[in-house]
């Protein structure tokens, strides 16, 4: 059995107890060494079989667990993050279909939650934003004409854009050109959670200078919004004094 589990964002004890569980009971263990956190793997019983798949191709990895398959072993494919946010995982599950095999997944915490703790952020605020866009810019992996992040930028709302970091310059134009004024507030969060993060609130505009100033030029998220601010946002009516639920009757006049 395969478990494809989600590592979260950085720090070790971010995984879930259900991920953690699975890297306790794993025979083998694959994990993504250029991405997860190492201190994971402490998690591991001492007779676990462990593979870097930072150095392995597709069918290298896909080997390992053919064969673990056989010795009918505990098999955990370790992601960073949450695997179904630029994961590669399907073309993994799709290729244990043809054999056969099977596996689940176990969500774990992704890079644009961690980042939103370490700044304590809410992305959705009354009249401010009420939707959170996961996008990247075009790298080796094409992004689709449809999805620019251009066109993105027209709806103005929270954005948290990965594996952009090396390339902020343009990303900045583009923002702008899409709809967002310079000065939206933004923020660079270079390694979320892991105890080497750093984490800067800048501009759109501001943002290349930024990175430059601090030395960063990858594994670091961007969000973009006026969110990052928390100004000028109205209350959740939730918990309005004036507002019933099912739990709670209005109080009246307030």
């Amino acid at each position: 059995m395969v478990f494809f589990v989600g590592a979260g964002t950085g720090a070790a004890d971010l995984i879930t107890v259900r991920g953690m569980r699975l890297l306790q009971r794993a025979d083998v263990i694959i994990y993504a060494g250029s991405l997860v956190n190492p201190e994971l793997l402490n998690y591991a019983k001492e007779s676990c079989e462990i593979h870097n798949s930072a150095s392995l191709t597709l069918d290298e990895v896909i080997a390992i667990i053919e064969e673990s398959e056989k010795q009918e072993k505990i098999i955990v494919r370790l992601h960073t993050g949450d695997p179904s946010i630029y994961g590669a995982v399907r073309e993994q599950m799709d290729e244990l279909d043809r054999r056969g095999i099977a596996y689940e997944s176990c969500p774990g915490v992704s890079a644009c939650f961690g980042a939103a703790a370490s700044l304590n952020l809410e992305y959705t605020l009354p009249d401010i934003s009420q939707s959170l866009i996961i996008t990247r810019m075009e790298g080796k992996t094409k992004v689709p004409t449809r999805e620019s992040i251009e066109s993105f930028a027209a709806h103005q709302t929270s954005m948290a854009i990965y594996l952009s970091a090396g390339m902020l310059d343009e990303l900045s134009q583009r923002l702008i050109a899409g709809g967002y004024g310079k000065k939206t507030p933004a923020a660079i969060v270079y390694k979320a959670t892991w105890p080497e993060e750093e984490a800067y609130v800048c501009t759109i505009e501001s943002l290349q200078e930024t990175a430059a100033a601090h030395g960063i030029t990858k594994t670091a998220l961007i969000l973009v919004g006026e969110v990052i601010t928390h100004q000028n946002y109205k209350k959740s009516r939730l918990y309005a004094p004036d507002f019933s639920t099912e739990f709670r009757q209005a109080k009246g006049d307030v």
